[in-house]
């Protein structure tokens, strides 16, 4: 198989077991999204208890009431960013051949003299400095926000959507990154490294739920429906060093994953490194990417990746308004996405 024998030969997944996650409950609600399971045990995508037409999953969770309540509560002042810049030579997820990003230039004040694209002469474009460029890149780079189709199961994605049926040659016909609204939720930062006093986890580490728990009790803060919860294992520090950021990434586990998106009903998740679970993953997992096929396939909960998380870090500053947008590609699995955070009363 072409995908097992590029994962063998990166280093970052040399140990990435090609197996499948335990199956989630046996009946879906709005609290914990459930996966089914196959009569052949395989596991299988989650049936959406918002309908069968239901392409948000736990999106769903935000209302007018919910982003109302923590509009209010905007102390005002200070704005952190959290993206990042895109960049040729940036880090990207290049293991399994997907292109890095690239900048060109279309345009430039000198070359619309020479060229004179527009006809409109050598005085007019000696006036008139032009500048035009393009850019082309992986939708899973930088910092995004991964849409549901992004992992499936057995052919399918969540809420059982076939590719058969909904994969067109212009991408997926049902959960793209144009279906995600912008988010404006309460966000909290939990912020692992700090609580374990490391400037960066561990290469590998995997981040359980008693991690999360300590961390949550220090900032003493706790976790509500429809919040997004944002991880910080302090991977940022090794941006923008490609190795150093992409290779044998620290990140949450499945246990925490599940954690997370059944006993908290959080809205979405983001890390601060570009997978948000950590690789290699755990030995006897069953498949390759545990933390996305649960929640993307299985949970309905969308993943944000590459976070910059150090700036909340060193102001201590734990709950916030998130509020962000993708673009609307149309059928993608992923999408840019600009999150900001602004400090509450």
């Amino acid at each position: 198989m072409r995908l097992a024998t590029t994962l063998l030969l990166s280093p970052a997944l040399l140990a990435l077991p090609l197996l499948a996650p335990e199956p989630g409950p046996d009946a879906p609600s709005p609290a914990a999204p459930a996966a089914g399971t196959a009569p052949d045990d395989l596991p299988r995508v989650g049936v959406s208890p918002w309908g069968p037409d239901d392409e948000l999953g736990a999106l769903n969770r935000m209302t007018d009431a919910s982003r109302a309540a923590v509009l209010t509560r905007i102390a005002g002042g200070r704005v952190y960013d959290l993206g990042v810049e895109y960049f040729v030579g940036m880090p990207s997820w290049h293991l399994l051949g997907d292109p890095r990003y690239q900048f060109w230039m279309t345009h430039t004040p000198h070359g619309t003299v020479v060229d004179d694209p527009a006809g409109v002469g050598h005085h007019q474009n000696e006036l008139v400095s032009y500048t035009g460029d393009a850019v082309s890149f992986y939708t899973h780079m930088g910092t995004h926000i991964d849409a549901l189709n992004h992992f499936g199961l057995g052919g399918e994605i969540y809420n059982g959507f076939s590719a058969h049926e909904h994969l067109g040659d212009r991408g997926w016909r049902k959960t793209g990154a144009e279906t995600i609204p912008p988010i404006i939720a309460r966000g909290v930062l939990i912020d692992v490294a700090g609580a374990k006093d490391v400037a960066t986890l561990p290469d590998s580490y995997g981040i359980t739920v008693a991690d999360l728990e300590a961390a949550l009790a220090r900032q003493e803060i706790a976790l509500q429906p429809g919040d997004v919860a944002l991880i910080r294992g302090g991977r940022m520090n090794a941006w923008p060093d490609d190795e150093g950021y992409v290779m044998n990434q620290p990140g949450l586990t499945l246990e925490a994953a599940k954690w997370l998106a059944e006993q908290h009903e959080v809205l979405a998740i983001g890390g601060d490194n570009l997978s948000l679970e950590h690789f290699p993953v755990q030995e006897g997992s069953e498949t390759w990417v545990p933390v996305h096929t649960y929640l993307l396939a299985q949970a309905g909960v969308p993943i944000i990746e590459v976070v910059d998380l150090e700036e909340l870090s060193r102001d201590g500053v734990y709950e916030f308004a998130f509020i962000a947008a993708s673009l609307k590609f149309r059928g993608a699995s992923a999408a840019p996405f600009r999150p900001i955070a602004l400090p509450l009363r």
